[in-house]
């Protein structure tokens, strides 16, 4: 079985891509985001570390983690933000190794774990990866996309703004794929890229 990251800025089309090629049988896609956001969950495994780390302030009344208070606070000062990072992103690879032992059991063949910060986060290990893909979009494309995706003019500004200088590592595992365009036309570049190394 092979592992390969899909890795890249808000608006690079991850999600989409991801969706697109595990369509093709033995292809399996894992958000890395959906597993930090359970890690928060009450009982969770980053749950009562989060809420010591920052204070019953980031809870809504029901007692779970509120997305968005969490965010203010943890993104508030660069340390903030190592800390929420140190906190979550272990426990995220423990349920990526996890899922990789699973899926090989389970036969699959190509497992694709669809993340933002692969590649820049200090706490990811980027061994379990056999390669990991970087999708590269202009900025006003990558604008583009994610108003259509219903966010407000401000929301995206602030995410560009934060990930502008984000780029990926010199790695012989990283492979810059252009993602520009339609998804299938994307999905068709990676496709071919999956054949060589044993996909579909």
């Amino acid at each position: 079985m092979k592992v390969i990251g899909i890795a890249g800025p808000s608006g690079s089309g991850k999600s989409t891509l991801a969706r697109h090629l595990a369509t093709e049988p033995g292809v399996v896609h894992l958000d890395a985001d959906a597993l930090a956001w359970a890690t928060y969950a009450p009982g969770g495994p980053a749950y009562f570390p989060l809420v010591a780390r920052f204070g019953e302030d980031i809870l809504a009344e029901d007692g779970t983690v509120d997305r968005a208070r969490l965010a203010r606070v943890a993104f508030a000062t660069p340390q903030a933000k190592a800390d929420l990072e140190a906190i979550v992103h272990p426990r995220v690879m423990d349920e990526v190794r996890r899922a990789i032992e699973r899926h090989r059991d389970a036969g699959t063949r190509i497992l694709l774990v669809e993340g933002a910060l692969l590649l820049a986060s200090p706490d990811v290990d980027r061994s379990l990866f056999d390669a990991v893909l970087w999708l590269e979009v202009p900025e006003e494309e990558r604008r583009a996309r994610l108003l259509d995706s219903g966010l407000d003019r401000k929301a995206v500004a602030r995410r560009l703004r934060a990930q502008r200088d984000l780029v990926p590592p010199q790695d012989p595992r990283v492979y810059a794929v252009d993602g520009r365009g339609e998804p299938q036309e994307v999905a068709e570049r990676v496709a071919e890229l999956l054949r060589a190394w044993g996909g579909p």
